[in-house]
């Protein structure tokens, strides 16, 4: 793009940020995925400034792919701009915690998501306690401490009984998966089979920071356990290590969850263990890692 088209381009998202013309946000939409990262942030930064008047869920669906934009100031402005829409805005705000958790995002963008995050849940809580909510085992209507204490646990809603019930075939999972981490990576990590002791192997060699196996938020009202997470890149990666029918069907509605809310994930499997370092690596190049080549 040229710097004349960029500047006329630049011009008019500013323009309609200032319209307060609802009509305007289909044009605004077009300029989100503009080639010049100037333009995206000020169309991001205008859609924030119409949170009154257009769409909310439409809006928070063009702005949310900005957070992983390449330009930190795009990722800047679009979660200022999601914080505007409030409860709306409530699926995101995993992505503004792994932003925010990420050791090599910018300090600015890093406030920006900050301020974003405490706007969103604000208003998340004011309309939670305005609705009303029901156990999704037995049906009966929460009060306010239930409802927020189970989501806070589960992200589900339970009555108090129910919630003790959750609890505990949690912990029994959450024992038996532990039960289940047999192997030691040479870092100290304990895991479930040699496919991720290799996987732990190859980021300890080229020093990239990782989580195993913690549960993270990645569909609303959806818990899943990814085996790694690298916050640099904000990157998943999973291990599919097994081939019953169950666990297929397990791997694929997986991977629908990240596919559906935008993830990076990177497969792998039980064939790629004789040369794990390198397809890992040519994979990770892809989203962003620049480690140098075997000799």
């Amino acid at each position: 793009m040229n710097s004349n088209s960029e500047k006329t381009l630049a011009a008019r998202a500013t323009e309609l940020g200032k319209s307060a013309d609802s009509n305007v946000f289909a044009e605004l939409v077009e300029l989100v995925d503009s080639k010049s990262p100037l333009v995206r942030r000020l169309a991001a930064s205008a859609i924030g400034k119409l949170a009154e008047i257009v769409p909310a869920e439409s809006a928070v669906r063009a702005l949310h792919p900005l957070l992983q934009d390449d330009h930190p100031q795009v990722r800047q402005y679009s979660a200022k701009a999601l914080g505007a829409f409030g409860a709306a805005a409530k699926v995101v705000l995993p992505d503004l915690r792994d932003l925010y958790s990420n050791p090599v995002e910018r300090d600015y963008v890093k406030r920006s998501v900050l301020a974003a995050g405490k706007l969103i849940r604000s208003a998340v809580d004011i309309a939670e306690r305005q609705a009303i909510h029901f156990c999704q085992r037995c049906g009966v209507e929460l009060e306010h401490d239930e409802y927020t204490r189970s989501q806070k646990a589960f992200q589900r809603p339970f009555c108090n009984y129910c919630f003790d019930e959750v609890f505990l075939e949690r912990r029994n999972f959450e024992t038996k998966v532990e039960l289940q981490k047999k192997i030691r990576a040479k870092d100290g990590t304990w895991v479930q089979s040699d496919g991720e002791r290799l996987i732990c192997k190859m980021l300890s060699a080229e020093r990239i920071r990782y989580r195993y196996d913690e549960r993270f938020r990645i569909l609303d009202g959806y818990a899943i356990r990814p085996d790694f997470y690298l916050p640099e890149f904000d990157v998943y990666i999973e291990y599919w290590g097994m081939d019953t029918a169950d666990y297929k069907i397990g791997m694929l509605k997986k991977q629908q969850l990240y596919q559906q809310q935008g993830k990076k994930l990177i497969s792998l499997y039980p064939e790629d263990k004789p040369h794990m370092r390198q397809v890992l690596r040519s994979k990770l190049v892809q989203h962003g890692y620049g480690g140098e080549a075997d000799g």
